[in-house]
């Protein structure tokens, strides 16, 4: 069945960085648009970050020129790449893997991202 499963959070420094990997598994990785989410306790969901089948990206304003989304089709993973990480970028980061013309939508467990000295 469709899986996706996020790996690669922790604990890191302010001004520190991390990468995010989501593994994709039970779908057809190229025709999914993938994403990331983020969530802290007691507020809702928001997105992080988008990429397309076709490689185009979109980002949360608030992210903007310290994180970057990429995709390796071979591999069916979708990355994040997280630098000048500040305290609050805290928060659980999920995957998500959509491709709407066919109504699929699946999101990941979620991995902890912790930013503090």
């Amino acid at each position: 069945q469709a899986q996706v499963v996020e790996s690669g959070g922790g604990l890191v420094q302010p001004g520190g960085s991390l990468r995010l990997s989501c593994a994709a598994s039970g779908i057809i990785f190229g025709i999914f648009a993938m994403g990331w989410y983020r969530q802290v306790p007691g507020k809702q969901r928001e997105l992080v970050a988008t990429i397309t089948s076709g490689g185009s990206t979109n980002y949360a304003d608030f992210v903007k020129g310290r994180f970057t989304i990429s995709r390796d089709n071979a591999k069916n993973t979708v990355y994040l790449q997280m630098d000048d990480l500040k305290p609050e970028d805290t928060a659980v980061y999920y995957c998500n893997a959509k491709q709407p013309t066919l109504g699929y939508d699946y999101w990941g467990q979620g991995t902890q991202v912790t930013v503090s000295s």
